[in-house]
């Protein structure tokens, strides 16, 4: 009958190198992967890892829609409109974007769409409330105009002949005026326009505003562009944060003709169209 040999320590040192060449449990882990001490428990990564592809995000019923001046084109040059422009970037896990422009005889037409994905190297603060804190600095920038706030009491409007009349000194929300008081939760009726000064008649219920229902928290921004020289230009502009991703939509509109003033609600109702979209392709 063979004898087996046994060798002292054979076994031993082939359980030492099974365990030198294990895995070490990085694999699959990403550069923007928070890093710390493995015995405590890191704020959590944020729902997206990866963004979605900015020029096929928009379908083409949608971009016929939002450049109406991109149908008369030939076909070739229709095709290349509506595949729109892809923004420049160096890493396209955490921002990309991309535009669309079509010119017609009425008016020239533009849409912006970026993505952003934030991401925290603080162990101690998760991807989503990084993300917030960007969002709330978007929403700061965008200086969205405060609800005006009823008068205190009917007798602030002077029992003594001393009524407050509106003027350069008086505080927003002040204004004791029979409009003010009758629709205290209406924004003002007419914005600050970004170059001459002049208001731009933005109608009621219009005014940059935060939104509801869409992602995690949401506002639109309306500016009219004035100028002595060039046509009126009308941005739109539709922000949202869903979990740690920013998505921004920029619909403008500038006629050919300068007396002419692009439709704010026309605007609003095909950016918010765009951005209700995206959503709904992140929250797949």
């Amino acid at each position: 009958m063979q004898r087996k040999v046994f060798v002292p320590g054979v076994a031993l040192l082939a359980t030492l190198a099974a365990g030198c060449t294990g895995g070490s449990g990085t694999e699959g882990s990403t550069a923007d992967s928070k890093a710390g001490d493995p015995t405590t428990s890191a704020a959590p990564d944020g729902k997206y890892r990866t963004l979605r592809e900015p020029c096929g995000s928009v379908d083409r019923a949608l971009l016929r829609d939002l450049l109406p001046g991109a149908t008369s084109l030939p076909p070739e040059q229709q095709a290349k409109a509506y595949a729109g422009t892809a923004d420049v970037t160096y890493d396209t896990d955490r921002q990309v974007g991309c535009r669309w422009k079509a010119d017609s005889p009425e008016a020239t037409h533009q849409l912006v769409v970026e993505f952003e994905r934030v991401v925290s190297y603080d162990t101690t603060v998760s991807d989503d409330d990084r993300a917030e804190e960007v969002y709330a600095k978007q929403v700061t920038a965008a200086h969205l105009p405060s609800p005006s706030a009823p008068p205190e009491s009917a007798d602030e409007e002077g029992t003594d002949g001393e009524s407050t009349s509106p003027g350069a000194d008086a505080s927003p929300g002040a204004d004791a005026s029979p409009s003010a008081s009758a629709k205290p939760d209406s924004a003002p009726e007419t914005t600050p326009s970004s170059e001459s000064g002049a208001p731009s008649q933005t109608p009621e219920g219009l005014q940059p505003r935060t939104l509801g229902s869409l992602g995690d928290a949401a506002f639109l921004d309306d500016v009219l562009a004035r100028s002595d020289s060039t046509a009126q230009r009308r941005t739109v502009s539709v922000v949202f944060r869903t979990s740690n991703v920013i998505v921004t939509v920029r619909y403008s509109a500038q006629p050919a003709l300068m007396t002419a003033v692009p439709d704010s609600k026309e605007l609003q109702e095909k950016a918010q169209a765009v951005a209700r979209k995206l959503a709904e392709q992140f929250s797949e």
